[in-house]
Parts: C-alpha cells; structure tokens; sequence
C-alpha cells in the first residue's frame, strides 16, 4: 500500500461518518462509494461504523426488561450503602 493510498483512505474514512448519516452531496457520496467498492479495508471500517451506529440507535430506542432495570438499581443501592458506610 502506498504512502498516497493511505493518505487517501484516511480522507475518505473522515467523510465515512458523514455518508453513513446522508449528509454528503451527491458526488461526494459517488465518490466515497466508488473507493469503499475497490478498497476491501476501507469498506470493513465502513462496515464497522455502520454496525455500531446501528446497534447504539437500536439500543436508545428499547427500555431494559423490568427485571434487570430492578437488579441494577439493587446492585447500585448496595454499592451507595458500601461507599457511606466506608
């Protein structure tokens, strides 16, 4: 790989976060899809950024099930209860 490539890649990888959220114009977006389909390591991290953004608005939109919302505020009453008795 060549010192351009990587200074490439690195200039798409910063407008990767801006495709993922639609906010590139048309040929810039061209642009950004023609260098994810020829470079492989390029279109991983797009992947990879695509799946976090993916999980992390799936996780804010659901509630934890009530039985585990319940544990966790146990878990932190008995940790309050340790630190002002400490």
């Amino acid at each position: 790989m060549s010192h351009q490539h990587n200074d490439d890649c690195a200039d798409y990888l910063e407008r990767i976060v801006y495709f993922l959220d639609n906010e590139l114009d048309g040929a810039d977006c061209a642009a950004v899809q023609a260098h994810l389909d020829e470079c492989g390591p390029c279109l991983q991290k797009y992947d990879l950024q695509r799946t976090v953004k993916t999980v992390v608005a799936r996780s804010c939109s659901e509630s934890a099930p009530e039985g585990l919302r319940e544990r966790v505020l146990v878990q932190l009453r008995e940790v309050q209860v340790r630190i002002t008795e400490g």
